[in-house]
């Protein structure tokens, strides 16, 4: 049984709000059960030197963590003067992911931030950030698209991402925190809607698996991201 009572192959509870903030070209807050992700996508009509004149655009991503998005106050990373290999790591986790649905010929030489703002943590983060990252980089396209800037749609399939683990010896969909904390195997798993692979990131945490796991594993992925997909575009179609 798990913590939550869920099924092995049973997600958290799923929302996308779209339009949560005021400024950002796109924006959403997802939330993955207790999981809790702020979105914005913000546009800029330049892009780094080293794509000057190249014709190409980027998509880039940020990613933090609030003090009290976890059980006990974090330190901000900037009063640490630097950020911590962990937010590295998954910042550029969300930039190459979301890099990968994109047509950056069709995109046009600009560049779209995702910053994804961790508001309460239970497992999932890096999923979560990419899932709604998605969501706010489309509203911040079909802007651009409503006025006329990009004529030909630089994105195609959704790009979201789930986890999934060995618990108590049985593959399980969507880990939250009390199962991530102790799972035997742990696996991040981003995807496109239609179940192209885009980054597979798994590892023992103190149990081998066999190929028969990881197989089990990718299944339960797969069928989790198709839900996500199918949450994702009836955010932005709403």
């Amino acid at each position: 049984m798990r913590p939550s009572g869920r099924d092995v192959s049973e997600m958290r509870p799923v929302s996308i709000e779209t339009g949560v903030t005021k400024h950002a070209e796109g924006s959403c807050l997802i939330r993955m059960g207790d999981t809790h992700v702020l979105c914005t996508a913000s546009l800029e009509e330049r892009v780094p030197p080293f794509l000057k004149n190249s014709g190409l655009g980027w998509v880039t991503g940020e990613y933090g963590m609030l003090p009290r998005s976890t059980s006990s106050r974090m330190r901000r990373e900037a009063t640490a003067g630097k950020q911590g290999g962990r937010t590295v790591e998954i910042q550029r986790l969300i930039g190459r992911s979301l890099r990968a649905g994109v047509d950056r010929v069709a995109m046009g030489e600009r560049q779209i931030t995702v910053d994804c703002d961790v508001i309460q943590a239970d497992g999932g983060t890096r999923c979560a950030a990419i899932t709604g990252g998605w969501v706010a980089l489309r509203l911040a396209v079909n802007k651009l698209m409503k006025a006329g800037d990009i004529i030909s749609d630089p994105l195609g399939d959704p790009v979201a991402a789930v986890s999934c683990g060995i618990y108590a010896g049985q593959p399980v969909l969507d880990l939250d925190y009390p199962e991530d904390s102790v799972a035997g195997v742990d696996g991040n798993f981003v995807m496109t809607g239609s179940g192209r692979l885009i980054e597979v990131q798994m590892s023992a945490e103190g149990a081998t698996f066999s190929r028969e796991q990881m197989d089990a594993l990718m299944a339960l992925a797969e069928k989790g991201v198709a839900d996500l997909a199918a949450a994702q575009q009836a955010a932005v179609a709403g």
